[in-house]
């Protein structure tokens, strides 16, 4: 019987808010990643988890993400913070109800900041932690590259999200593949054009 490859996935989607349009760099392709795994997690029902950081003052998540609007995305947890790592009590409560230890997938932003101290607590509560290339970044690009090294020496997993999508499946005879290879197919032109431009070599 065909079964997928990666245990216990999560969805982590930091701060993804209209506000930090302007400022961060290729904001637009981030979300654009960030949509593509949405897509595959209610395809192979994940849960999701997303926060914003001082929604009061820097607004809620970007709307074209659907998250929690009827006919969008649900999320187990969709918390505000002023923590900078996304385990607010909330979003621990809401890992304490699932099958642990997760493998967690990370989007957002900054990389340097919210993104590298989420994945630092997840790792250290035991988790496997993905950190998703071609769905983060920061205002100043130059310090992508620099929190992914200091992650990967953390023990996280820094990969693409086509890779992730594929490993995750882990198997073409899994049912639920078709539906994958849609979004893959679907989301070609924009992969592309988001890995050229954030995960420059």
């Amino acid at each position: 019987m065909a079964q997928r490859r990666i245990a216990n996935p999560a969805l982590f989607v930091c701060d993804l808010q209209d506000k930090f349009r302007p400022a961060i760099h290729e904001f637009e392709k981030v979300v654009s990643t960030a949509q593509k795994l949405l897509k595959a997690s209610q395809i192979l029902a994940i849960p999701v988890f997303a926060t914003t950081q001082n929604r009061a003052r820097l607004g809620e998540t970007c709307l074209e993400l659907g998250l929690d609007a009827p006919g969008g995305v649900q999320t187990l947890v969709h918390a505000d913070k002023t923590l900078f790592s996304m385990l607010t009590p909330e979003v621990r409560k809401g890992i304490a109800s699932l099958q642990s230890p997760l493998s967690a997938v990370i989007v957002g932003i900054e990389s340097h900041i919210c993104v590298t101290q989420t994945a630092l607590d997840l790792l250290q509560d035991g988790h496997k932690v993905y950190v998703i290339a071609d769905g983060v970044s920061s205002v100043n690009k130059e310090e992508v590259p620099i929190a992914l090294a200091r992650l990967r020496h953390e023990g996280a997993i820094v990969t693409t999200s086509e890779s992730w999508l594929y490993e995750c499946v882990g198997d073409a005879g899994i049912k639920e593949f078709k539906q994958i290879i849609g979004v893959v197919k679907e989301t070609h032109d924009s992969t592309r054009d988001v890995l050229q431009t954030l995960c420059k070599i």
